[in-house]
């Protein structure tokens, strides 16, 4: 996520370390620099004015001018900047009204669909509401049917939307409905328009007029880079949006809506759509994203993400199994099942600090993700017996279990000699009182102190990171661990 921009700011910081002050000539080099990291992000040019004015003027001030690292001072400036045009804080969702009712609105193709999906899965998890969904999208029957299977899939109430009805008459009838089944919050999730059409923003003001919302959220791409701020304004304009929410975020390298929508139009950014998974949706904090940016990490999300997905007391009977040496494939397994709850390993590497360059590497490889899969294979084409006691391995075995998993002889050789050494390495750890954050059995996946494939020893070293061969990554002193492939 806005991997160019993170790169060319912190290609900016780089010209202030050495440094033994903040001068004006050294500020100006590096402030450049970011200005043009800002503009070839696609952020709107006023934007980028304000924001390197307000750097500049912080940075040249008398309170810097004594700082004992230029470079850190400066990352702090740029920092306080970032979350500020992001909107400072996070703003929550306004679901106050028996029912609060929800209009999603935007560009078709933004994504709607699914959000309405994600956010009525957020209003049960996080908010403990009971949440309902119209499907009000006429002009695109598969986007009823779609929003329909959505519901049946995560247990949501759902508006029988019948094809031919109007919007005005779903709305009527979606009131009795929610009553009916004790909605407390309706999503409804309109047709894609464009913001110049006045025949259909014309229809989501009467929309509006039937059944007043609580939020009228605009879903638009992250992709569209500054245009997006022109959707937002023609939408605020007419409608009077109370937030946005960023989709496809995942896969935007420059990060240009998400750092122009808020300064440009005064609409917040609430949301943040991470994936295609009805559970990839976040909250917009500014202050967590502006670390992310520069590559400071983002633990506090990475926490609340392992704390929904940890069973803690299976982490602690895990915990004792590593400390007895009795941990088996099969929990390494189970293991792995938690971990790819937490999303992919390039987007929680994004949420740890100074793991830029690792990720960068990581593009450069099979994927740590392609990886599990393999070590997956191998272990489900084991017999129980097998992950239990891998020394039962004779090469007969070791043949078929290549053969099942779809990989070869050697890789199921590597394997298993390489999980008996970081089971070794996870033992010693968890002796030394490095459990991890979550009852002693660190996060999912993690064995106690690493990632699936990571070995053991600290949570970056002790084992290199899944096809980064034998040897423990830049981050560690520990070689030996994890499981590579190539």
């Amino acid at each position: 996520m806005f991997e160019s921009l993170s790169d060319r700011i912190m290609g900016s910081v780089k010209k202030l370390k050495g440094q033994h002050k903040i001068s004006e000539k050294n500020i100006e080099d590096a402030v450049k620099e970011v200005r043009m990291s800002l503009l070839e992000a696609d952020v709107n040019f006023k934007v980028v004015k304000s924001f390197i004015d307000e750097v500049k003027k912080k940075a040249l001030g008398e309170e810097v001018l004594s700082a004992v690292s230029p470079g850190e001072q400066f990352v702090k400036i740029v920092n306080d900047e970032l979350v500020r045009i992001l909107g400072g804080e996070a703003e929550g969702l306004d679901t106050k009204g028996s029912p609060a009712v929800v209009f999603m609105v935007g560009l078709q193709g933004a994504g709607k669909t699914t959000t309405s999906a994600k956010l009525a899965l957020h209003i049960r998890k996080k908010l403990g509401k009971k949440p309902g969904l119209v499907p009000a999208d006429i002009y695109r029957p598969a986007a009823i049917d779609q929003l329909k299977q959505l519901a049946k899939d995560n247990d949501f109430p759902v508006y029988d939307t019948q094809v031919g009805q109007k919007p005005e008459e779903i709305l009527e009838k979606a009131k009795a409905w929610a009553k009916d089944n004790m909605v407390e919050v309706v999503l409804v999730d309109t047709a894609g328009r464009l913001q110049i059409d006045e025949d259909l923003m014309g229809e989501l003001g009467r929309l509006k007029d039937i059944w007043q919302p609580r939020e009228v959220l605009l879903v638009a791409d992250a992709m569209l880079g500054q245009q997006a701020v022109n959707v937002a304004e023609g939408f605020h304009a007419r409608l009077g949006i109370t937030g946005l929410v960023l989709t496809k975020v995942d896969g935007d390298a420059r990060g240009g809506a998400a750092l122009s929508i808020r300064e440009a139009t005064g609409v917040p950014i609430k949301f943040l759509g991470m994936g295609e998974k009805v559970s990839e949706l976040e909250v917009f904090h500014p202050d967590r994203l502006a670390s992310r940016i520069l590559d400071m990490g983002d633990v506090l999300s990475l926490v609340e993400k392992a704390q929904e997905v940890v069973d803690e007391k299976e982490a602690m009977k895990t915990a004792k199994k590593m400390m007895k040496n009795q941990f088996t494939m099969e929990d390494f397994l189970s293991q792995i099942q938690q971990m790819k709850k937490l999303g992919s390993m390039e987007s929680l590497l994004g949420m740890l600090p100074g793991m830029g360059q690792l990720k960068k590497q990581l593009k450069n490889m099979t994927p740590p993700d392609e990886e599990l899969k393999k070590i997956e294979a191998i272990i489900r084409s084991m017999t129980p017996k097998e992950r239990a006691e891998p020394k039962i391995l004779n090469g007969s075995r070791r043949a078929r279990i290549a053969k099942g998993s779809g990989t070869e002889v050697k890789d199921v050789n590597r394997f298993v000699k390489q999980f008996e050494e970081s089971k070794k390495m996870m033992q010693s750890f968890m002796k030394m009182g490095a459990g991890g954050m979550f009852g002693g059995g660190g996060m999912p996946g993690m064995g106690g102190g690493g990632f699936p494939g990571m070995g053991g020893g600290n949570p970056f070293g002790g084992g290199g990171f899944p096809g980064m061969g034998k040897k423990g990554g830049k981050g560690g002193k520990g070689g030996g661990g994890g499981f590579p492939f190539r």
